[in-house]
C-alpha cells in the first residue's frame, strides 16, 4: 500500500505523524506499522515520523506489498481497480459477503481469496454498483467520505407527483425479524428515513414505471417499505409486493406474470459518485439497466434505457 502527498502552504511545520493522521486517515497503528517496517521519505529521502516538512515537499509512505488484482468472473463485472479500491456489479441472486447461509459463494469470494471490505452492501436480490476496499484501513478512510447512491427500480403503478421526498420513519414490524414498515412520527421505535424520488419512465399500459430513488437516511429495506407505503410496491418483491404473504395487494391484477417475469424484486444501483480515498478524484460509474429488469418494457430497447439512464444520471 502507498500513499503520496505534496505539502501544501495549510501543513508547511507540521510534523509527518500529525499529516499522516490528519490528511492521510491514518490510524495509530498503521502510522507505527510504516515507522517500523514501512517506508517514509519526503523528496526521496528517509525521514522519522516526528520529521516536519515544508511546502512543496514530496511524502512517500508504503507499507506491505501492493495489493493483487481481483479475480475474473463473468457473473461480476469490474468496471475500475487500483490496488485500494475496485468498483463492480454486483448481480442479482448473490449475497455481497459470506454470511450463514451462504459462506462459500458470495461477491467478496467470488472477487478474491484474501479479505475484502464491502464499502456499502446491497441485497441478494439487489443488482448495481458496489465499493470494494482491499484493506482495512483504506475501507476506514472511506467511512466519512461521502458516497452519492442512486438507484432505478421497476415499481407498480404510476406515482401521482413524478418527483418528490417521502419523510416517513419506519420500524421493525412487531414479531418479524425481517419485515419493516412505516410507523407514526411519534413511535419510540420508528427511525427517521427519508427517501427522494423521481420518475423517469411510465409504461401506462401496463401500470408499471421505472423510478430513481436516492437515500437520505440508510435504513434496512428503505426504498421498498417507502415504495410500498405510498402504494407502490416493486415488481417482485417477495416481501412487499402484492403477491407476498406479508404485504398482499389485489390492486394489481397482472402482478404475478410480472414477477414472474423479472423472478426477484427490481432494484438496481445504477449510479455511483465519490472522493478517492487516497487520490482524492472525484470517481463517477453507471451501471446499465439489467436484462431481467428489461423484460418488464419490451417494447424499448437497451439502448433506449441507456441514453435515458445516462440523462437521469446527468440532471441534479
Amino acid at each position: 500500500m502507498q500513499f503520496n502527498l505534496t505539502v501544501t502552504d495549510e501543513l508547511s511545520g507540521k510534523e509527518l505523524r500529525d499529516i499522516m493522521r490528519d490528511e492521510l486517515k491514518m490510524s495509530r497503528t498503521m502510522i507505527k506499522k510504516i515507522k517500523l517496517y514501512g517506508v517514509l521519505e519526503v523528496n526521496g529521502e528517509h525521514r522519522r515520523v516526528i520529521d516536519t516538512v515544508k511546502t512543496g515537499d514530496k511524502i512517500f509512505a508504503s507499507y506491505g506489498e501492493e495489493q493483487e488484482k481481483l479475480n475474473s468472473d463473468p457473473m461480476i463485472p469490474v468496471l475500475y481497480e487500483d490496488e485500494y479500491i475496485a468498483v463492480v456489479v454486483k448481480p442479482a441472486g448473490i449475497v455481497t459477503h459470506p454470511c450463514h447461509n451462504h459462506l462459500d459463494d458470495s461477491v467478496l469470494t467470488r472477487l478474491s481469496d484474501n479479505t475484502l471490505h464491502p464499502v456499502m452492501r446491497l441485497d441478494r436480490e439487489t443488482s448495481g454498483l458496489m465499493i470494494v476496499a482491499k484493506s482495512g484501513y483504506i475501507h476506514n478512510a472511506m467511512i466519512n467520505i461521502k458516497i452519492r447512491k442512486k438507484y432505478i427500480a421497476s415499481v407498480y403503478g404510476i406515482y401521482e407527483d413524478n418527483n418528490g421526498t417521502i419523510d416517513l420513519p419506519i420500524r421493525r414490524r412487531p414479531e418479524s425479524v425481517m419485515i419493516r414498515e412505516v410507523t407514526s412520527a411519534d413511535d419510540p421505535n420508528g427511525k427517521e428515513c427519508i427517501t427522494h424520488f423521481r420518475t423517469v419512465y411510465e409504461d401506462k399500459k401496463n401500470n408499471i414505471s421505472l423510478v430513481e430513488f436516492i437515500l437520505g437516511t440508510g435504513r434496512c429495506h428503505q426504498i421498498r417499505v417507502h415504495s410500498t407505503h405510498m402504494g407502490h410496491p416493486l415488481i417482485g418483491d417477495g416481501l412487499y409486493g402484492p403477491n407476498s404473504t406479508d404485504n398482499p395487494n389485489d390492486g394489481f391484477p397482472d402482478s404475478a406474470q410480472l414477477d414472474e417475469l423479472i423472478g426477484r424484486q427490481g432494484l438496481h444501483a445504477y449510479s455511483l459518485t465519490f472522493e478517492h480515498p487516497v487520490t482524492h478524484e472525484t470517481m463517477h460509474f453507471m451501471s446499465d439497466l439489467p436484462e431481467d429488469i428489461r423484460r418488464l418494457f419490451p417494447e424499448r430497447s437497451g439502448e433506449f434505457f441507456h441514453e435515458l439512464l445516462s440523462e437521469v444520471d446527468g440532471l441534479v
